[in-house]
């Protein structure tokens, strides 16, 4: 996969870059039966703002992805790998030796033409998934479960892996992308691989008009306003945060180095190494 550099046409083209899908995607249409219309809420719970910075972006519809791979020892032809306007990696359409047809994250190398399958136990390729008690120490994986059947939770986004780091006393011990290692109980079910699209988080947006397509709306800093708007606001000229420790949130809440996860929270047992 490469990554497009445009000429410097205007400003807005001056750094910008971009995938080239040409080399990645092998189709531009979606499997129609496999979307549903998508309503997004931006950022707005019962009207009011409870995440800032969202709305507007451009009109998608939903890829029905299958997060459970629940479909067991039938066997599977990669059929595409298309765009997902909702999700930062790419995705793979399977034909089931059936005739279902389902969407998956399509795992970095996978290519149209390849088998795929679930299973209990599967051979170690690319984009097969399985039990995490079957699966090698020292495998990288990804979409992986928290509870058996529910379905891939963790490590989902574009150019992502967790790995296989232990395999004992009914849990397997996995290393996550954070650098955390944790606990997961060992019938849960991962699909083997990176993900694909890992050139991702390189890409420059360049301009802001890329962003509101995205459904991202301006960001005003905190020191530009008034003291009445933000703790950092007011002042002569450009001012810092003043005498502050550290920069705070409109709401006057510490916003860096401040843990968030809730104390004494009841999975804390199986976390073994926390994220550095």
């Amino acid at each position: 996969m490469a990554i497009k550099i445009y000429n410097p046409t205007t400003s807005g083209r001056r750094g910008m870059t971009g995938i080239d899908y040409r080399t990645a995607l092998t189709t531009k249409e979606a499997e129609k039966k496999l979307t549903k219309s998508f309503h997004r809420k931006a950022g707005r719970n019962k009207g009011k703002i409870s995440v800032r910075h969202k709305g507007g972006g451009h009109a998608r519809r939903y890829r029905i992805i299958d997060f459970k791979r629940n479909k067991i020892d039938v066997p599977a032809r990669v059929a595409s790998i298309e765009y997902d306007p909702n999700r930062s990696a790419f995705i793979a359409l399977l034909n089931y030796q059936d005739g279902e047809k389902r969407y998956i994250i399509a795992p970095d190398g996978i290519k149209v033409g390849n088998k795929v399958i679930s299973a209990e136990k599967a051979p170690l390729e690319a984009g097969n998934a399985m039990l995490l008690k079957n699966i090698l120490v020292g495998t990288q994986i990804h979409n992986i479960e928290l509870l058996p059947g529910q379905g891939g939770k963790m490590v989902r986004s574009a150019g992502s892996f967790a790995t296989v780091m232990a395999n004992e006393n009914g849990y397997t011990n996995v290393k996550m992308p954070s650098g955390e290692i944790r606990k997961i109980r060992d019938n849960c079910r991962a699909t083997i691989g990176q993900i694909s699209n890992s050139e991702h988080g390189t890409i420059i947006i360049g301009k802001a008009g890329r962003s509101r397509w995205m459904g991202i709306r301006p960001a005003v800093r905190g020191s530009a306003m008034n003291p009445c708007d933000h703790p950092h606001g007011g002042g002569e000229g450009r001012a810092g945060i003043g005498l502050r420790r550290g920069p705070k949130t409109p709401w006057g809440k510490q916003a860096r180095g401040v843990k968030t996860r809730r104390a004494k929270k009841w999975s804390d047992k199986f976390i073994l190494e926390r994220r550095k």
